[in-house]
């Protein structure tokens, strides 16, 4: 995918509303969803100039790695299930963990980094909403500094409009992304 002109970010407050509405719209069986053990299954709900949705299931062990979302703002609700997050704090210069249950809404501006996985044996479900709509996704890793101090690493970018793009072999791993500090 090449580059695009960039535009503006719809306001978070839009962006977690329609998170939320097509997560009632999922809980209603208005959209399908299947789980699939070897890959996070995903669709792509919705696409225009402004906004991309997508829907994504997760089974067990399931997850991304360390990433942000090439300048793009988003938000993400969990529909079922729960799945544990990470998130660099560049105040703290660390990682925090947390869990986010059904109902849960993140929103969240262009330069957030995470890593959402599913822990549990149940499948989760989740809706991602990203404006404006993606066009790279950016591949990090957490090094300890010579003066003791965690930072953030660019391992990647990869142009690309979908957001369960795999890393490129390269900066994949078993510990990339879930480095604690």
């Amino acid at each position: 995918m090449s580059p695009r002109r960039r535009r503006h970010a719809l306001p978070l407050a839009q962006l977690v509303e329609q998170a939320t509405c097509v997560a009632e719209q999922v809980r209603a069986e208005l959209h399908s969803v299947h789980a699939d053990p070897d890959e996070r299954w995903h669709v792509r709900l919705h696409h225009d100039a402004d906004v991309d949705v997508w829907l994504i299931s997760w089974t067990e062990e399931q997850g991304t790695q360390l990433h942000g979302h090439g300048g793009s703002s988003g938000a993400f609700t969990v529909v079922a299930g729960e799945l544990d997050e990470l998130v660099w704090d560049p105040g703290a210069r660390e990682l925090e963990e947390s869990t986010r249950t059904r109902g849960d809404v993140v929103a969240f501006g262009p330069g957030y980094v995470h890593d959402v996985r599913n822990t549990r044996e149940a499948t989760a479900v989740s809706v991602h909403v990203y404006s404006p709509p993606l066009e790279r996704m950016d591949f990090f890793d957490v090094e300890r500094g010579p003066d003791g101090s965690d930072r953030l690493v660019r391992l990647a970018h990869v142009w690309s409009d979908d957001p369960e793009i795999a890393a490129p072999e390269s900066v994949r791993g078993p510990a990339a992304g879930r480095v604690a500090s």
